[in-house]
């Protein structure tokens, strides 16, 4: 008769056992809502990854559009540059050639 249990005992026990299943429960429950949650701030550090890509090659893209602007207002300089000193050379010259009497 030792194997045998109380009634009293049983119930004890199951309602233990039922007080620990509810807290297994909302465990779980927990730890699943937590999971989703690191999914989701996962996916988020997903796409920010992904537009600060796109916003680099834009970037990039823009440096190279930005040098060739710089680039065109110092050749355009350099044009008006080398038009004035030709100019300057030629008058010099007329004015050289006029003196002598060529």
């Amino acid at each position: 008769m030792d194997d045998f249990i109380t009634r009293y005992e049983h119930e004890e026990f199951a309602r233990r056992m039922e007080d620990e299943h509810k807290r297994i429960s909302h465990r779980v429950s927990s730890l699943e809502e937590i999971v989703r949650e690191i999914n989701e701030l996962t996916i988020s550090v997903k796409e920010l990854a992904v537009n600060m890509k796109s916003m680099l090659e834009e970037q990039k893209s823009q440096g190279d559009r930005l040098d060739v602007l710089e680039s065109r207002d110092g050749e355009m300089w350099r044009k008006v540059a080398g038009y004035l000193i030709t100019t300057v050379i030629g008058l010099v010259a007329g004015f050289c050639f006029r003196q002598i009497g060529m």
